[in-house]
């Protein structure tokens, strides 16, 4: 391997510091070539269809490709510049291309079917069992001219939803507005401060304000000048739309990018593009999806009502706002919040300093799961990026890099993304041990001090967290079914949902505080106030999910892609929202879960997959020592059943493993107040 092109490096972890964007293109020619190679010796008639002697060729070739795809992928999540999304968007043609062409090619395809099943391990069967239902899906079966479409469509896809991403990002990069200090009354002292000095960086006057969250959202909760929260609120919902900046209007990117998964359907004999999402997930059929969205809609909406009703009671009696509008909600909801509970989300962020949380966190998963954490080192992306390494009886068992805060540059929202998963090299027989991203986009400290989170934050960062622990704590040896490799999409989210109940334990959270200024513990009264407030408005929230959910499904089942798909989305807020957004709104314009991230006629797994984490958790609740501490034993029991378990088997069978039975709604409803 090349030594002067740090992507063609494969000792160890990424050399992140050294990727140049003229990195990529040479890298790429060679991985390429070499997948492209092993591909026709595997295929060659002489070849063995036998397990091991493909992956030891085709799959040692293709995961290097990855990994070094992956490399690029992630600096053009976190770091983008121009030269590197050029260098990016002129590769992703390319390596499209390949993985379309490697998932559909026949005679592999045949190859696959021609394993004896008894032949191999039980996670092996379960890799092979799912790599023929993906050539299936990837279009092994078709022929011809049908063949060289479906190549096409994919190609495409893949640029349109690229765009549609870099649309997203450049729309929110593109605001900025400078504030005068009259206009921020009521906003966080610390989002104010964060605002002037990034005015002071660009040799400004005033207070800089974006649409990144952390500058976003505490304006509509706090600020109390209504011209400015409608300022706000109309440049964020008009993001990347035909109602802002032209050149970031994502309107014909959604209709094409639904139009080709459409045809991409029926060329695979499907009625439609739901249809064959659900296919590798735990639901059986779209309807089954829309009979569960409505259904809990139907649970949740009494309350959303109730909900909205003392919203605006309490809008017209303590604010004098009689007609509240949309950039009034988040604002009226935290002023009723801290009347009827007796505290605020910014009293509370005092508490949750980032090394303090970041030290609960890894107590409560280091006494739950047995395991220990230590900081690690590798070459990063931005001085601010961290690494751990996990272990169990000082033998490494993954590691991760974490990146918190928000930037420039940086894709918004929170996710995680494997670097490399756990693997009995068939090339080496050594043990690969897998590697995770944590990303989240929360603010930075000010002034000397630590950076502060909010209690939603923490609970993001605990959920990316559970996504980490499911590949990294993974014993599964094959690759393809080891950590979340191979869990059905609507499962994934289970481990993840999981952790975030343990953000509202009271013997977690006193062991994750320090005041910022005083190092007191958040004080038990507060906790009790956060406890009552837990629910504040869990209806009208999950009402919330469920229109995303619904709308993304009946998009891709029901919505002709020819046709304006706002009205789909006004159609479906007249059936399930009790808050409507006003007729500029373009939320669909910046929904990259679903035109950019793999969501697509799958954004329901959110709320199925709370179900299970629900249920999960509720194991924990039963099991509880006197001292409200989780039961160790029962942490053990769901690390082996789940964590440990990965994609080697069916999810609902892993669930199975650790409640001894199916999942149920109950749960659910408790936690969300609304039983």
């Amino acid at each position: 391997m090349s030594s002067s092109n740090p992507l063609l490096d494969f000792q160890d972890l990424p050399l992140f510091d050294q990727v140049r964007p003229e990195h990529v293109a040479p890298a790429l020619d060679q991985l390429l070539a070499q997948a492209e190679a092993a591909l026709e010796t595997v295929t060659a008639p002489s070849f063995p269809a036998e397990w091991l002697a493909i992956a030891r060729t085709l799959d040692v070739a293709t995961e290097r490709l990855g990994r070094a795809w992956g490399t690029v992928s992630h600096l053009n999540a976190v770091a983008d510049t121009p030269e590197l999304r050029a260098a990016y968007n002129a590769a992703l043609p390319r390596v499209t291309e390949f993985w379309t062409r490697l998932g559909s090619d026949e005679r592999l395809y045949a190859k696959y079917k021609a394993m004896d099943p008894a032949a191999l391990t039980a996670e092996q069967q379960q890799a092979l069992k799912n790599a023929v239902r993906n050539f299936v899906l990837g279009g092994a079966e078709l022929t011809g001219d049908a063949k060289a479409r479906y190549a096409e469509i994919q190609e495409r896809q893949a640029e349109l939803s690229q765009k549609f991403s870099e649309n997203a990002l450049d729309a929110t990069d593109a605001f900025a507005y400078y504030a005068s200090e009259g206009e921020l009354a009521g906003v966080p002292q610390d989002v104010v401060e964060a605002a002037r000095a990034a005015a002071q960086a660009e040799g400004k006057e005033g207070y800089k304000l974006t649409l990144k969250m952390p500058s976003y959202l505490p304006v509509m909760q706090f600020g109390h000048d209504r011209a400015l929260r409608e300022r706000l609120y109309r440049a964020y919902v008009t993001r990347a739309s035909d109602q802002g900046d032209p050149r970031f209007d994502n309107t014909a990117l959604i209709r094409d990018i639904l139009a080709l998964r459409e045809e991409e359907a029926k060329l695979l004999g499907f009625r439609n593009f739901g249809e064959v999402s659900v296919v590798p997930k735990m639901a059986d059929s779209p309807q089954q999806v829309i009979d569960f969205l409505r259904d809990l809609a139907g649970r949740a909406r009494p309350y959303a009502e109730r909900d909205l009703e003392e919203m605006r009671e309490f809008a017209a009696r303590r604010l004098d706002l009689r007609e509240p509008q949309s950039w009034d909600w988040p604002y009226i909801g935290e002023r009723l919040k801290e009347e009827k509970y007796a505290f605020s989300e910014q009293e509370v962020k005092a508490y949750f300093t980032a090394p303090k949380v970041m030290a609960g966190l890894f107590k409560i998963v280091e006494t739950l799961f047995e395991v220990t954490l230590r900081k690690d080192s590798a070459p990063v992306w931005n001085p601010g990026v961290e690494f751990y390494r996990i272990e169990r009886n000082g033998q490494l068992v993954g590691q991760f890099y974490l990146d918190p805060a928000a930037r420039k540059g940086k894709r918004g929202g929170a996710w995680m993304d494997d670097v490399r998963a756990r693997w009995l090299r068939p090339d080496t027989g050594t043990l690969q041990t897998p590697v995770a991203h944590l990303v989240c986009n929360f603010a930075e400290g000010v002034d000397g001090k630590p950076a502060l989170l909010t209690h939603d934050d923490v609970i993001t960062l605990f959920h990316e967290t559970g996504h980490g622990l499911h590949h990294m704590l993974t014993q599964v040896n094959e690759r393809d079914v080891s950590g979340i490799s191979g869990v059905e999409w609507d499962a994934v989210e289970l481990p993840s949902q999981f952790m975030e109940n343990f953000c509202w334990e009271w013997d977690v959270l006193r062991h994750m505080t320090a005041h910022v200024d005083t190092g007191e513990p958040l004080p038990r009264a507060l906790y009790d106030k956060m406890m009552q407030a837990r629910n504040f408005q869990s209806g009208l929230q999950t009402l919330r999910q469920i229109e995303f959910a619904l709308f993304d499904m009946l998009l891709h089942t029901e919505h002709d892609p020819a046709q304006d798909f706002m009205p789909l989305l006004a159609k479906v807020r007249d059936e399930v929202s009790v808050l409507r957004p006003p007729a500029f709104s373009r939320t669909a314009h910046t929904f990259s879960h679903i035109f950019a991230g793999g969501y697509a006629a799958g954004y329901y797994s959110y709320k199925w997959a709370e179900v299970l984490s629900a249920d999960a958790y509720a194991a924990f609740e039963e099991t509880a020592g006197e001292d409200g501490l989780p039961s160790v034993e029962t942490g053990r029991k769901y690390r082996q059943a789940i964590l440990e378990a990965g994609g080697s088997r069916p999810a609902i069978e892993s669930f199975k493993a650790f409640r001894g039975r199916e999942p149920t709604l109950d749960a659910l409803l408790r936690h969300q107040g609304m039983a």
